[in-house]
């Protein structure tokens, strides 16, 4: 029992409610188009299953601690370093550090919240659509501006930063509502970026081209401080 249970868990994942209306679309085109043109059955069966994958949205085991910070998305980590912090993230003056997070086309879409606390600011800044693993993204790029405090008054900031093939990012928190740790708080669709940032006293517990899962990777800890001073416009 436990493992058909174990299978069935593995492939009948959650679909994210954001993923129908492409999944529907993906199979209806597919469809018509075979009916033309019967060769496009098997890339047209294909590409639907990857829309049904891209969509997939797993169950999450959480770490659930008051200092740790966790993964908000899936994907590859970046930079880890200091970094200075965008002119619309409001976020204190001081210095903060940039976890940036980049997601393919086949890493799981779902961002959850990295810390427990208040979402206390929003704000959506339109932009390019340059590729997401370059630096320059953070700033040029399309975005949505996320920030938390936590129960003991310590802000966090999350971006939800756009691709290249990405035209569409979801929020779904709004100023004022309480988030657990890991709890789903959006979506982008087709290739994108998390930049997460903490005080850039934070000791790093990830190191870049390291992957992580949204909602289980352990990024930082909040409860320590590094040893020696950092320079804030270093990435």
């Amino acid at each position: 029992m436990n493992i058909y249970k174990a299978i069935t868990d593995e492939v009948l994942v959650p679909i994210h409610p954001a993923g129908w209306p492409f999944i529907f679309i993906f199979v209806l085109v597919s469809v018509l188009i075979t009916a033309f043109w019967p060769p496009f059955a098997l890339p047209g069966t294909l590409l639907s299953l990857w829309c049904v994958y891209f969509f997939r949205n797993p169950i999450r085991t959480t770490p659930v601690t008051d200092n740790l910070v966790i993964a908000p998305a899936d994907g590859r980590v970046l930079s880890t370093g200091p970094a200075d912090v965008p002119a619309d993230l409001d976020l204190p003056a001081g210095e903060w550090r940039r976890i940036a997070i980049f997601m393919n086309v086949f890493d799981v879409h779902v961002n959850r919240a990295p810390v427990a606390g208040k979402v206390t600011a929003t704000s959506y800044h339109a932009g390019q659509f340059v590729n997401a693993s370059l630096d320059k993204a953070s700033e040029a790029n399309e975005r949505q501006n996320v920030v938390m405090e936590m129960v003991g008054g310590q802000k966090v900031g999350i971006v939800q930063i756009a691709g290249l093939v990405a035209r569409r990012i979801l929020l779904e928190a709004g100023v004022g509502d309480q988030l657990a740790i890991g709890q789903q708080f959006g979506i982008i669709r087709f290739g994108s970026r998390v930049d997460l940032w903490i005080p850039a006293s934070t000791p790093v517990l990830v190191m870049p081209g390291q992957r992580t899962v949204a909602g289980e990777t352990v990024l930082a800890d909040l409860g320590a401080t590094l040893q020696e001073p950092v320079d804030s416009r270093k990435a």
